[in-house]
Formats: C-alpha cells, structure tokens, sequence
C-alpha cells in the first residue's frame, strides 16, 4: 500500500492510493497514521479494507509527512563512500548517527525556510524507513521484520550550523522544515528489495544527486540492528539512511542554496518531492 495524509498542517486525514493512484480518504478506517496503526495488526486490517467503496479525493490538495506523531527521528550520517570522499570525510568502521528533531518534519512539497543568518543551506536525498513494531538488540536477519514501510527525505542541512557551530551535527540537521517526508509510505510487502532504489536530486532542474541505495556502506537491515543496540526502537520512529555524493558542500567550490531556489528530489517507488527555498520572516 501507499499510505498518505493531506490536509492542512496540523490537520491532516490518512489515506491511501488505489491500484489506480486515486487517493481515497481512509478517516472512517483508522485515526491516523501513528505507531499503532503502523504495526502488522494495524496494516492488516488496512489490507483488508476495500479502497474503492472509500471517498476519493477530488483536484490539489496538501499532502502532509505521512507519518504522524513521530517519536524519535534517526538519521545516518556518511554511508554512501562516494559522499564520505566528498566531504573530506574518514570512511566509517561503524554507522556515524544523529538525531533530527521530530518537529522539523514538514510535507513532501513545503517549503523550506532558511534560518536567520544562514549561509550554507544544503540537500541531501535520502531514503528513510519507518519502524512499525517495538525492536530492541535485534539481529540482522530479523530486523525489517519490523519495519513498516519505506519513504522519501529530504535530510536538509545547515552546514555552519552543523559543522562549524562546535557540538554535535543536530543542530544544523532540525530547523523548522529541515525534514520533508513523503509523499507517501510504501509498505514493507510492496517493497521487497530497499537495496535496489535509485535516487536522485535536482536543483533548480539541474541534476545534482544521482545514485542507487545498492551504494548504501551499511543495508538497512544492519541499520535497524545496529541503532536497536543503543536505543529501543518504538513504532513510528523514522530512521533515514544517508545521502550519496552530489551535495553543495561536496562541490569545488561549495554550492549553498538561496532563497528562491527550486529543490525535486525522487526515488524509485517512493514519489517525488517539490520544495521552494523561502528566507525566514523573523
């Protein structure tokens, strides 16, 4: 299944994509699409529902992050070799992790604010998965047993912030809008090899990241395991797994992004997302 929330921030309602891309509002069926509802039991029933006898959503609307309520939002820094290089980065011996603030999670198509004094905005394509039942010191063999589904992020990053502002990369990773989503959660059983997505980012219709998560230093199922070591992981928690080359900080020299900019970042089965580059009214 595609699963989907639209509506305006803060309100949106969950739904689904049919087998023939018409999204149907799922609000009679099920509350929201938080961890509960993301485990096997609640994705079951999910399945068993018939999509067509559903009210179908007519002409735009917003479509939301499609996961609500997110607990903890995990991110992988550095697991691409090419994206390493790049930055003038060791190779990791072991997955380097941080955290995104759950509050900078916005719509696939939102637009980003630049923070106030910002001067080297960057992109980052990622591919991201969403933990749909409790996972702690799992082993590898088992681990996407527990995820739910897979989607598309943005991992949108400050890089003075993150980088040059002492501390830890958080807080150059958790702005307001630092963290699209979407447009859609394709589900585990949809989606049978995560190791064989090709990605890709365009800024303003310029392709800058182009790559496959076959690229990807740590799978995702080493992922789940590994981060399962050091934290219990809840149902609704998202984990993005790591960009490949091809961001502005990577270029000779270094490319930031500026207001008005264009960002359309896509992955195969997971969408495609639009964002525009806005300055901050602060």
């Amino acid at each position: 299944m595609k699963l989907v929330r639209f509506g305006a921030p803060g309100s949106e309602q969950p739904g689904a994509l049919d087998d023939k891309g018409v999204l149907r509002d799922l609000s009679s069926v099920i509350a929201d699409f938080d961890g509960p509802s993301l485990s096997a039991n609640g994705l079951n029933k999910l399945r068993s529902t018939d999509l067509s006898r559903l009210p179908a959503i007519e002409g735009p609307v917003r479509l939301g992050p499609p996961v609500a309520k997110v607990g903890h939002f995990i991110a992988v820094g550095l697991n691409y070799v090419d994206h390493a290089l790049e930055t003038n980065t060791p190779i990791p011996e072991e997955p380097v992790l941080f955290s995104k603030a759950p509050s900078c999670i916005g719509g696939p198509n939102d637009n980003i604010t630049m923070p106030a004094g910002s001067r080297k905005l960057d992109w980052e394509v990622e591919v991201a998965m969403v933990i749909g039942e409790p996972a702690f010191q799992i082993r590898p063999e088992e681990a996407l047993s527990v995820v739910a589904g897979y989607l598309l992020c943005n991992d949108v990053s400050e890089r003075e912030f993150q980088i040059e502002r002492g501390g830890q990369w958080t807080k150059g990773k958790s702005y307001p809008t630092f963290g699209p989503l979407g447009p859609w959660v394709v589900t585990s059983d949809e989606l049978k090899n995560p190791q064989d997505i090709e990605v890709w980012l365009k800024v303003n219709g310029v392709v800058r990241q182009s790559s496959s998560t076959k690229n990807m230093i740590f799978r995702f199922d080493y992922l789940v395991s590994y981060i399962s070591r050091f934290m219990a992981l809840q149902p609704g928690d998202v984990i993005t797994t790591g960009t490949p080359h091809g961001v502005g900080l990577g270029m000779k020299p270094p490319v930031f992004l500026k207001a008005g900019d264009e960002i359309e970042l896509g992955a195969t089965g997971l969408g495609v997302q639009r964002q525009i580059v806005t300055a901050c009214d602060c």
